[in-house]
């Protein structure tokens, strides 16, 4: 499985201006989980000026539906993100994950309360908090969700208790 290369995929999002929150396995390990991931999973407003701003970062890089047989025609651009909601993709810079709405969580704007600015592979970007993530993780219910549960509670009990 190859790792998603998180030094030119952040920068290309945040050099493209576009709205987006990191959630899934790379917030876990923000906040410390030692779990590693393979993906980049983001939360983007669905405004029609960050369509356009996210579909220019992406492009270059070649996305296509994950899973999906090469070859079959797919367009990546304003218009397919406007008629979707979330996207698994593959690009060359690896495994991305455009999430229009979380589980558990909401919306761009539902999650941008509950966000912390960080320091992440050389940019600044928004990552959604610990209690916020893990509400979602639970919400998920999936089976890869649950396995990281625990660390992420342990991790913000550590958090209250200091």
């Amino acid at each position: 499985m190859k790792t998603t290369d998180y030094k030119k995929l952040l920068p290309a999002l945040v050099r493209e201006q576009v709205k987006f929150i990191i959630v899934g396995g790379v917030a876990a390990i923000i906040h410390g989980s030692t779990r590693a991931t393979f993906d980049l999973d983001i939360v983007y407003a669905r405004d029609s000026e960050n369509l356009k701003h996210l579909a220019r970062a992406i492009m270059p890089y070649s996305p296509y539906p994950r899973g999906v047989p090469p070859g079959l025609p797919f367009i990546f651009d304003e218009k397919t993100l406007r008629a979707g909601l979330n996207f698994t993709l593959t690009t060359n810079l690896g495994d991305l994950d455009l999430l229009g709405e979380v589980t558990g969580g909401g919306k761009y704007e539902d999650l941008l309360p509950y966000t912390n600015e960080v320091e992440s592979f050389g940019v600044q970007c928004l990552c959604l908090d610990l209690e916020r993530l893990i509400q979602t993780k639970r919400a998920a219910g999936r089976p890869k969700d649950f396995e990281v549960l625990a660390e992420l509670e342990a991790i913000l009990e550590e958090r209250r208790k200091s």
